[in-house]
């Protein structure tokens, strides 16, 4: 295995003394983590960011257990949203706690840990969650304010030829046009690097959107718009009559899921 070691010399000693306490606490407490966010995707990619946050990712089961030892450590925790995140706070800095998405989708399981990659992060060594995985979670953050389009296409280009394509496949399940349109652009950005994603992939997910050419009856009346963005497809399910493709039985999320997660949108969170 490939254990690199990930230096952020441009922390603040504050921050990265912080982020360093918190991963040796989930370490001794023996809480299966994985490390994703920036610093999987400066790993990955070369890409450095400079955030606020340490993205931790684990199974929805441990994620009180987590929480637990961050707070048995010294630091304010809350469980802000329970369908897929919490946080641990010391001064102006966080770690997230991660166990899902704000869809519903990308739920972190055993798959996760099956495929990580092994690194050392501020001298802690660490698991990194997955490339197939980390694209799989970016592929469904397209808000307004944010898109992660940018980053899928950086790690496709980095680890396209590397990329465990049935995986992948299998990650997307019924959401693949996701997958399409990502690499759709990817062939945009990157016209002359087109190889990295295999023809038979893209054969394969062209056939399945020729198959389901409109045949002229009506679908289902659904908006899956907001497994995309929590905020912009809002006048589809509140006032033209679309199913939500979040809530049960299409998704994961509870009628409660869905209100908290809509609500944070006024606080920017």
């Amino acid at each position: 295995m490939d254990t690199r070691t990930m230096v952020r010399e441009t922390l603040a000693p504050g921050t990265r003394d912080f982020y360093r306490r918190a991963l040796r606490a989930l370490g001794d407490a023996g809480v299966p983590f994985l490390v994703g966010g920036a610093y999987a995707f400066e790993r990955y990619t070369g890409i450095e960011r400079h955030t606020k946050d340490l993205d931790v990712f684990v199974r929805p089961a441990d994620a009180r257990g987590t929480l637990d030892a961050l707070a048995r450590a010294g630091y304010h925790v809350e469980l802000a949203y329970p369908h897929w995140l919490g946080k641990a706070f010391c001064s102006g800095d966080f770690v997230d706690v991660i166990f899902g998405a704000g869809n519903g989708v990308a739920i972190v399981d055993d798959a996760w840990f099956e495929h990580a990659v092994e690194a050392t992060l501020f001298d802690v060594p660490v698991s990194l969650t997955p490339v197939e995985e980390s694209i799989w979670s970016k592929a469904f953050v397209q808000e307004r304010e944010r898109y992660d389009g940018a980053d899928v296409a950086h790690l496709l280009h980095a680890y396209g030829e590397r990329l465990d394509w049935d995986r992948l496949l299998w990650r997307f399940g019924p959401h693949w046009r996701v997958l399409l349109s990502h690499l759709v652009l990817y062939g945009f950005v990157y016209p002359g690097e087109r190889t990295a994603v295999p023809e038979h992939v893209l054969r394969e997910l062209t056939d399945r959107l020729l198959a389901e050419a409109p045949d002229g009856q009506p679908g289902p009346r659904v908006c899956q718009g907001t497994l995309l963005s929590r905020e912009q497809y809002l006048p589809d399910v509140d006032q033209w009559g679309y199913a939500d493709a979040r809530l049960e039985p299409r998704g994961s999320l509870s009628t409660a899921d869905v209100a908290h997660w809509t609500a944070a949108i006024e606080h920017g969170d």
